[in-house]
């Protein structure tokens, strides 16, 4: 667990967590490490918001575009990775909407070492998406409350923790004290992610169909979810283009919903709106015990508008 002062800076989809991040790295001299289930995935760009280099504006990222999205990447795998940047960075900034993984490397999560059940996988993944989560409510109906209910994946791993542990492991009690926690709440949450959407849309699934030809297929496709998902669904006929927006836009709140859920367990978050720049500064600050790292003296948001 890292000794140093750690900033994670959370909230649900479209809040504005990259940009900030951006602008506090270059204020206080930090590296990023992402905190993102999907955007870990190289070529998952347009659809997960991923930052861009023009946007990094020179900060350091880690933890972007290190798994192969054919792939399974679990949170285990990531909490071994994170956890080694967090132990080499001088100033680490954790910025994500994966809930989880923050959990993960702030100390928060107990984690299972339980090894794949081929046998059981097997078995569920025979199963349809609605008859897997009915199945997570009826065993773990804590767990349920946080999970995408489509995300086949997700609920056989869970499944197959409890059917090894009985339940999903509880989380422990307390949050170490070297991390400082800093959350974006909009009050135009549901217009950004709508307006987000719709300027992407095109973009995301001219990337569907770059994915496809380089053999993602839409199975795999359908499992990662959200953004994805729907593309998905659209390129294989099963949806019209004003379907998969208004489909995708009720998805992405419901998600944006069950991040806040989770967020809302941790009472050492301090919550503020996108536009309250100076006040977060100051705060970070004062949680440094005055100390300022600053590597350029610009103030406000960059460019990037309606990030992750």
């Amino acid at each position: 667990m890292a000794k140093q002062k750690v900033l994670v800076i959370v909230g649900p989809t479209a809040s504005g967590k990259s940009d900030l991040a951006v602008k506090l790295a270059k204020k206080f001299g930090g590296e990023i490490i992402s905190a993102d289930s999907r955007q870990v995935y190289k070529g998952l760009d347009i659809g997960t918001g991923k930052i861009t280099k023009r946007e990094m504006r020179g900060v350091p990222h880690h933890l972007l575009d290190i798994a192969n999205p054919k792939k399974y990447f679990s949170a285990e795998e990531y909490k071994k990775l994170a956890q080694k940047k967090l132990d080499n960075v001088s100033f680490p900034i954790i910025v994500g909407g994966t809930g989880f993984y923050i959990d993960a490397l702030t100390g928060k999560a107990l984690w299972p070492e339980v090894p794949p059940n081929k046998t059981l996988r097997k078995k569920l993944e025979k199963r349809s998406d609605s008859e897997l989560f009915a199945m997570l409510k009826k065993k773990d109906a804590r767990r349920a409350k946080s999970i995408d209910p489509h995300n086949k994946v997700r609920i056989i791993r869970a499944l197959e923790i409890i059917d090894k542990l009985g339940k999903v492991p509880v989380l422990k009690s307390g949050y170490s004290d070297n991390f400082i926690f800093v959350g974006l709440k909009p009050n135009d949450l549901e217009k950004r992610i709508r307006t987000r959407l719709e300027r992407r849309l095109g973009g995301i699934i001219s990337e569907a169909k770059r994915l496809y030809k380089n053999g993602l297929s839409y199975k795999r496709m359908y499992e990662l979810g959200l953004e994805y998902r729907y593309a998905s669904l659209f390129l294989t006929g099963k949806i019209s283009k004003p379907e998969m927006l208004g489909k995708l836009s009720t998805a992405i709140q419901h998600y944006a919903k069950r991040q806040m859920t989770w967020f809302k367990r941790n009472k050492k978050i301090r919550w503020f709106t996108p536009n309250k720049y100076n006040e977060i500064e100051k705060y970070v600050r004062k949680m440094l015990g005055g100390r300022s790292r600053n590597r350029t003296s610009d103030s406000g948001f960059g460019g990037r508008s309606y990030t992750t």
